[in-house]
């Protein structure tokens, strides 16, 4: 089969690999109706996450149909149509039983390089290095998809391939940050970030009955997307001071929850941008935290930041002072979607969500290195590229 392939940094090409088949009882072998491009795919190819290998199949946000069935699988036939989350999780260890999906125990086939890197092991999450576990991505024709009866989802009728292919990640990315921010009804939320989770995680807010929703970004056309898809107010960090802009607006106080959806690339038109990308490119720091410290000096005393971009490492000049002496708590994670899914896709059934207006272009498998391209240069108006094996 055809599958898009990591060869190096900055270096994607299509491939033909072999199929994948049912290695254990509770797989399901998936055809592709659609995958997409995503932020965090970005820092794979840009060789900002460590342990990939020539060859390895990217991609982990995907609906598709069922074509094949382990013997033990119990929720799902062929001919299924499912969305599946990017996590993969077994429902059985402790982790999965507390809804901490990403962190399950059983899922990382490379114990070990997480230890490491992070003092513990993460669950696995297709196409996402070695270090997540070397499962073979979803920019292919199939894929594998393990303990399927808590991965993969029925899509209702009437919620079209497009707007079910986010409630793989971006949707349920999005809505934790917000749920696990803790956002109240009559909270103020700020959102750093107009790509597709940021969005998500302004809706979220905004549903979750926050009383202002103010998302922070540079590109026009998301500032625009933004303000008229998901109705939150916006803020272009190159025309003004976003401190002093959040503080304006929230009677000199600050945003209850800030919401960091940006990631370990984060811009920025202040001068320690320059020094951030300086120490990354010479691997002095693994990361560019610019919105997570401006988070955390925006934020209210007392106030929560949500860390949702993804981050590999080490960071410098973290902001910890601020921390302790605003009384901030401070969480992140990566997507528990298990917990989410179902329930955002009867959300998205019943019309309270809106995400086909992301997929703002669409290209065949063979044409997924120039979507990475479009994507990451962010020409064209581009926020996400949908990736279809058939064309």
């Amino acid at each position: 089969m055809k599958a898009l392939c990591w060869e190096g940094v900055n270096k994607l090409s299509v491939e033909q690999v072999p199929d994948p088949g049912l290695r254990n009882d509770q797989d399901v072998i998936v055809r592709l109706v659609a995958g997409t491009t995503c932020g965090s795919d970005l820092h794979l190819i840009g060789g900002y996450i460590p342990f990939m290998r020539s060859g390895d199949v990217i991609g982990h946000e995907f609906v598709g149909e069922v074509v094949e069935v382990g013997p033990a699988v119990r929720r799902h036939k062929v001919g299924d149509r499912v969305v599946v989350c990017s996590f993969v999780g077994c429902g059985r260890c402790w982790y999965c039983t507390h809804d901490l999906w990403s962190l399950c125990d059983n899922t990382n086939t490379n114990p070990g390089i997480g230890q490491a890197l992070f003092g513990a092991d993460t669950g696995g999450i297709f196409g996402y290095s070695h270090a997540m576990g070397g499962l073979r991505g979803s920019h292919a024709e199939y894929v594998r998809v393990p303990f399927a009866d808590h991965g993969a989802f029925p899509v209702p009728e009437g919620v079209d391939d497009t707007s079910a292919l986010f409630v793989s990640d971006s949707v349920p990315t999005g809505w934790m940050g917000a749920d696990l921010g803790g956002v109240k009804p009559g909270d103020v939320v700020a959102v750093w970030g107009c790509g597709a989770v940021g969005q998500m995680a302004a809706r979220a807010a905004i549903l979750l009955g926050a009383e202002r929703v103010i998302s922070i970004d540079r590109i026009p056309e998301r500032l625009a997307m933004t303000e008229r898809h998901i109705g939150s107010e916006v803020i272009d960090y190159t025309a003004t001071d976003v401190g002093a802009e959040l503080r304006e607006r929230t009677g000199g106080r600050g945003p209850d929850v800030c919401i960091e959806a940006v990631g370990m690339e984060a811009h920025s038109d202040s001068p320690v941008h320059l020094y951030d990308q300086v120490k990354q490119q010479l691997r002095l720091q693994t990361d560019r935290p610019t919105a997570v410290r401006q988070a955390i000096h925006a934020c209210r005393k007392g106030g929560t930041v949500f860390v949702l971009g993804v981050f590999a490492g080490a960071v410098d000049k973290f902001p910890l002072g601020a921390v302790i002496n605003k009384g901030l708590t401070i969480r992140g994670a990566q997507q528990h979607g298990q917990r989410y899914i179902p329930m955002l896709l009867e959300r998205l059934a019943a019309g309270e969500l809106s995400t086909a207006h992301l997929a703002t272009h669409s290209v065949p498998l063979d044409e997924a290195p120039r979507a990475y391209e479009m994507f990451k240069d962010k020409s064209d108006g581009c926020v996400r590229a949908v990736i279809r094996p058939g064309g």
